[in-house]
């Protein structure tokens, strides 16, 4: 008899799902039968998720979306819907970097990270969560926050902030959604090595007067556990908290850090 694997049948969306974190947790998904509905701002699915297609024809299909704006996203939900049915899993991913010295920080860059992050964040799972109260579904949100919304710091003060939000509508959204029996936790990484941490490294080494590469070498060592997190030990984590082994989790932000942040 063959065996039945852990999100047999779900039908996940996936944004911010190009490559990094939400690659690794689409792919992690998909091996667990899942079928999954992936997202992101390229008008054309990646490379990597081309050849995820092709392994996974009957169980993936890629939606470009820009989260920033509303009718995208219902146009996603309304193409996810149609393709595998009604959303039990929800990956909230999609996010942007940047940072700047406090006063050197303008309304720009503040403006794309909260668009982005926090009300791209927040109108997806809205629209998810009311498909899934009128369907009747008792499914669940995973939304990604950061180590970085645990604690501020100095050049990063609006990506921080971005992030704590994520946890904070995590929080709420998890207590209005308590009577439908759905469920909405959030992951909160530490420093993982994805391809964008070229882009992160590239501005520390502008702010911080150091050479390329030395502050991914540095976060890297100041782990605890002594090395940056890969993509695939947080789509362990993913599949955890989409599958009925933590149906007893709700409004949580599980960190998966290394141990650099204790909570």
């Amino acid at each position: 008899m063959a065996s039945v694997t852990r999100l047999q049948d779900k039908h996940a969306i996936l944004t911010g799902a190009g490559g990094g974190i939400g690659l690794a947790v689409a792919a992690a998904y998909l091996n667990e039968g899942a079928r999954c509905t992936v997202a992101d701002l390229s008008p054309e699915p990646s490379a990597e998720i081309r050849l995820l297609m092709s392994r996974y024809p009957a169980t993936l299909i890629y939606v470009a979306t820009d989260v920033t704006q509303s009718a995208s996203v219902a146009q996603m939900v309304e193409r996810a819907s149609q393709a595998f049915g009604p959303v039990d899993v929800l990956f909230n991913n999609a996010a942007v970097f940047d940072m700047a010295p406090l006063l050197e920080s303008d309304e720009a860059m503040y403006q794309r990270l909260f668009d982005v992050n926090v009300k791209g964040m927040f109108f997806t799972m809205q629209k998810v969560l009311a498909q899934m109260v009128s369907q009747g579904t008792r499914g669940t949100v995973i939304n990604m926050a950061s180590q970085a919304g645990r604690r501020g710091e100095a050049l990063v003060s609006h990506y921080c902030a971005t992030k704590a939000a994520v946890i904070s509508y995590t929080q709420s959204a998890a207590l209005a959604m308590a009577p439908s029996g759905i469920r909405v936790n959030a992951i909160a990484p530490g420093v993982v090595d994805t391809p964008m941490w070229g882009h992160v490294d590239a501005l520390f080494a502008r702010y911080e007067g150091l050479k390329p590469g030395e502050k991914k070498v540095a976060v890297g060592h100041a782990v605890p556990l002594g090395r940056m997190g890969h993509p695939d030990e947080i789509a362990g984590a993913a599949i955890f908290l989409a599958s009925t082994e933590s149906a007893y989790i709700t409004a949580q932000t599980l960190n998966v850090d290394g141990g650099n942040v204790m909570s």
